[in-house]
């Protein structure tokens, strides 16, 4: 595929030429004038981070970190004694299983949360756009892997009516007041699972390339001035740090191209912790057709594809390729020993496994952590190490007081979704099928790890047209992706009424992605079908990928809040 350079964009809806013409967004040239400047000291302080209530823990960062002191922390935690720091973490791993035993980690009921991963764009070209410090922390966002990138999470809730309505709510709450300061800024933020117009007067290979060699360290341009996120580019642990997808290929210095992607995380707290294994193996079952029905990221930016055919593009493009844009940035090359850290997890018979699973995982930077006074620092190198332990499904430990400890199941297939309907139907879905197959001891557990491993890729490459196999209530085996998708919404409506949802308050949290699969549409789908449908008429990949984003943009701003994916269509 012939592709245009910056000055020869062609024009598209909403007129894409002019993100490429008008220099609203900072270009990668400037952008390292500043990095050279910050090793002056030019650097202005952002207000204090929103310390948040969430699962996640947040390390409240009050200042921008100057270049020159990013450089000298990166090589500070190179000096860690990582045989020092492997101890400490098997030590707090045995510290931990005795916790478990006696019961701090048991809850009295199921608790939810979710974490939501935006992108920001100019809302006059759609073009991306590094999101100003200032801003961020001003509408109470966190930063995230790129300058693009803005992260909220939900306040954990009991998995109740009354919870979910307040999950919904709150992610209403804080996305409204968000869009409307970014507008004064002329930035909108956008949920969706790939970002695919790069920034005013730059490629996409150059901004996830852009970077700096500062005292032997390697600094990406456009990475947030997060510690543990520049500190990879320069372990020892070999990330591959490149893309490999069909007709695609990049290579870069540091791990920036995987912030092509965003995501959102279901967080489904157990009320017994021993029994987290029991969960953990229905999530690994359920992975494969909650992930058909969530898919959205089919196409990458248009100058990141090979010279190929636009037709052959279109027809071989994967319908999520967030799968393998993880796993190819992050883990080591194919011939490399070290084992890949994102990956689809082995299941495990005890609570003990699950533990010691985390703590053999190998550390990409080990550190010293401070103790605070949070009740989870007692294992808290565990909880460090737990931080690059990238399963596409993970158990989570922690809890910042006794009373607080919880375990829980983090479920991390799931693309950015088009609206917050959407994202709270699949947080209610997941949590209800936990809910469901684990006291109905459903079949489908003992589906073959290695079938459901092959499902989910599966799902991430056809979607809804995937070949899926998968144990009915009765121990039949069927194929059929009606009778798949029908029984995880059959058992997610009964989780819920579990719970004690009303059967139509179940059905309205289930309903837009059944009505996915009525349609068989699914976001990917639908930004597929439109591109290929502009492709049909000859219109070049590059101006059929624009076009679908800036209907999927133009779309959203009317929807993301109080709408469906559905209405779209």
């Amino acid at each position: 595929m012939m592709m245009p350079t910056s000055s020869e964009i062609p024009i598209v809806p909403r007129t894409i030429l002019v993100a490429w013409l008008m220099c609203h967004s900072i270009t990668s040239e400037s952008k390292k004038a500043q990095i050279s400047r910050h090793l002056d000291g030019d650097c202005e302080p952002s207000p204090p981070a929103v310390i948040n209530t969430s699962f996640k823990s947040v390390a409240v960062e009050p200042v921008a970190m100057s270049a020159s002191e990013l450089v000298a922390e990166v090589q500070e935690l190179l000096t860690v004694d990582k045989e020092d720091f492997e101890s400490k973490a098997r030590a707090e791993a045995e510290q931990l299983k005795e916790e478990v035993k006696a019961g701090t980690f048991d809850n009295s009921e199921a608790l939810v949360g979710l974490e939501i991963e935006l992108y920001a764009v100019d809302s006059r070209t759609d073009a991306l756009r590094r999101m100003p410090r200032q801003l961020l922390g001003l509408i109470g966002f966190e930063k995230e892997l790129g300058l693009h990138n803005a992260e909220m999470q939900t306040t954990p809730l009991p998995l109740t009516s009354y919870g979910l309505d307040a999950q919904e709510k709150e992610i209403q709450a804080h996305i409204a007041p968000a869009q409307e300061k970014t507008e004064a800024e002329n930035i909108q933020l956008v949920a969706d699972g790939i970002w695919t117009v790069p920034p005013t007067g730059e490629t996409a290979a150059q901004y996830l390339t852009d970077s700096i060699e500062e005292d032997g360290v390697r600094i990406a341009t456009n990475m947030t001035d997060a510690v543990r996120y520049h500190t990879m580019a320069n372990t020892g642990y070999p990330c591959a740090c490149k893309l490999d997808a069909p007709h695609v290929s990049l290579e870069a210095e540091t791990v920036m191209p995987e912030s092509l992607i965003t995501s959102i995380q279901p967080h489904y707290q157990v009320s017994h912790a021993p029994d987290l294994p029991i969960y953990f193996k229905y999530a690994l079952r359920v992975a494969a057709p909650l992930l058909a029905l969530g898919v959205n990221s089919p196409f990458f930016p248009p100058d990141l594809y090979d010279d190929a055919p636009d037709d052959e593009i279109v027809a071989n493009a994967e319908m999520e390729n967030r799968i393998n844009i993880f796993e190819s940035v992050l883990n080591p090359p194919a011939d490399a020993p070290e084992e890949p850290k994102v990956r689809f997890p082995p299941e495990f018979e005890t609570i003990e496994e699950t533990i010691d699973d985390i703590a053999s995982d190998t550390c990409i930077i080990p550190r010293e952590v401070e103790e605070t006074d949070r009740f989870d620092d007692s294992f808290r190198h565990l909880r460090h190490k737990h931080g690059s332990y990238w399963r596409w499904v993970r158990p989570v430990f922690d809890g910042a007081s006794r009373s607080a400890a919880n375990a829980r199941i983090e479920f991390r297939p799931l693309p950015a979704q088009p609206t917050v309907r959407d994202c709270v139907a699949f947080e209610a879905v997941f949590a209800g099928l936990m809910e469901s197959l684990t006291r109905r001891e459903h079949p489908v557990r003992n589906l073959d790890w290695e079938q459901a491993e092959a499902n989910f890729y599966a799902a991430a490459r056809d979607g809804l047209q995937a070949d899926l196999t998968w144990l009915t209530t009765d121990g039949e085996e069927t194929t059929a992706i009606d009778e798949i998708c029908g029984e995880c919404f059959e058992h997610a409506r009964d989780g819920l009424e579990l719970r004690g949802l009303s059967t139509e308050d179940a059905r309205r949290y289930i309903r837009p992605l059944r009505e996915r699969l009525d349609r068989r549409t699914t976001p990917a789908r639908w930004k597929h079908d439109h591109v290929e449908e502009s492709v049909r008429e000859n219109v070049p990949l590059g101006e059929a990928i624009w076009g679908m984003q800036a209907e999927y943009i133009r779309n959203q701003r009317e929807t993301l809040v109080e709408g469906c994916f559905t209405d779209w269509l």
